[in-house]
């Protein structure tokens, strides 16, 4: 299993840097925040350690961690919690992933398999964002590219004057509909007239399988339908292709509600309330999750190394997956705290997009 990571605003601290008993006492508080989200005293640290070390020596200890910038204390006279930068460093340099248990791996077969009966692309993405949502306590997030379904039927509705409805009606049973500018001095039979040129040339084809071949029949169609007909049909081109822009993209989020547990004070439901603001804007999240498409495994993402989550300080834990032809088709994932189960959620990730990638390779 590749994890790739961002590279952050500032460089990690070198490994070298600790000596062992340095790293022992850093584990410690990074593990205590991961389990309890709450600090460590020099006190308690020494009772945990496993070489005698008195609480003065233990100050001492973190004293030198803090100076690099690795923990903090969050209130005078507290305990200490990692900074992000202490986080990253632990992902980076300490960070022990093992592998799922066999129970596990038959948990998310289940749960994405399903029944024994196909299913669509949707459904499976849908059941995999609801999956590593309870998994992982967290929000379970799936971006991917929209299907773009066979066309089963093609028609112009005139609306008033100078615009018409355009329906596509695809094989799945799905409708879209555009509006689109019509020339003046339309008559009806124009848009008759398109529909049916349409309907000839695209039924049966994805949009973007059909699309090139009814411009190049359009081009060569100058005694098969007027001019006024053929810009209806660009026109109708136009809208349903978005005007040649990038392929729309799809965003399935579930588990939001998970965010809201186990909150220990006003500053914690402030930071989950900034993340739901956060997975309301759509377009944030799919850029984000774009990032991890480039990523040969998974990706992790802590809290303000990049902006979505600069204010909530969050993680998001994600993993491209692929289709059948080995084409990277989407990205799915697990947004929450910064104190995120890194251990246990990466391997599960990367297990559930492999999954994924299956299940849609052979669809």
């Amino acid at each position: 299993m590749t994890i790739e990571r961002p590279i952050p605003d500032v460089p990690p601290v070198g490994l070298a840097a600790l000596d062992r008993r340095s790293r022992d006492i850093f584990r410690r508080i990074v593990d205590g925040y991961l389990a309890t989200g709450e600090p460590l005293g020099s006190r308690n640290l020494s009772r945990l350690l496993s070489v005698s070390l008195s609480p003065a020596s233990v100050r001492n200890v973190m004293a030198d961690l803090e100076a690099l910038g690795l923990i903090y204390a969050p209130h005078v006279s507290a305990g200490r919690l990692p900074t992000e930068l202490g986080l990253r460093f632990f992902v980076d340099a300490m960070l022990e992933i093992g592998d799922l248990s066999p129970d596990d791996r038959s948990a998310i077969e289940r749960q994405i398999s399903g029944a024994n009966h196909p299913r669509s692309m949707e459904e499976i993405l849908t059941d995999a964002s609801g999956l590593l949502s309870g998994l992982s306590r967290g929000a379970g997030v799936v971006v991917a590219s929209k299907q773009d379904p066979s066309i089963k039927h093609i028609e112009f509705v005139p609306l008033e004057p100078g615009r018409a409805l355009a329906v596509l009606v695809g094989g799945d049973g799905s409708v879209e509909n555009r509006l689109v500018a019509l020339p003046a001095g339309l008559p009806s039979s124009a848009l008759i007239e398109a529909s049916n040129f349409l309907n000839a040339r695209m039924r049966g084809r994805t949009l973007a399988e059909a699309r090139s071949a009814v411009e190049e029949a359009l081009a060569a169609a100058e005694s098969e339908i007027d001019v006024l007909s053929a810009r209806v049909v660009e026109a109708g081109l136009a809208s349903w292709a978005g005007g040649g822009g990038e392929q729309p993209r799809q965003l399935i989020v579930r588990g939001q509600a998970n965010l809201l547990e186990d909150l220990k004070a006003l500053e914690d439901l402030e930071r989950v309330r900034l993340l739901l603001d956060d997975l309301e804007s759509k377009k944030d999240v799919i850029e984000l999750l774009g990032r991890a498409e480039s990523a040969d495994g998974v990706r992790i993402f802590i809290g303000s190394e990049n902006k979505l989550f600069s204010l909530s300080g969050s993680s998001m834990i994600a993993a491209p997956f692929r289709d059948g032809e080995k084409k990277i088709v989407g990205v799915l994932g697990v947004i929450g705290p910064t104190r995120l189960n890194y251990a246990r959620i990466v391997p599960m990730v990367d297990y559930t997009a492999r999954v994924v990638g299956r299940l849609i390779g052979q669809g």
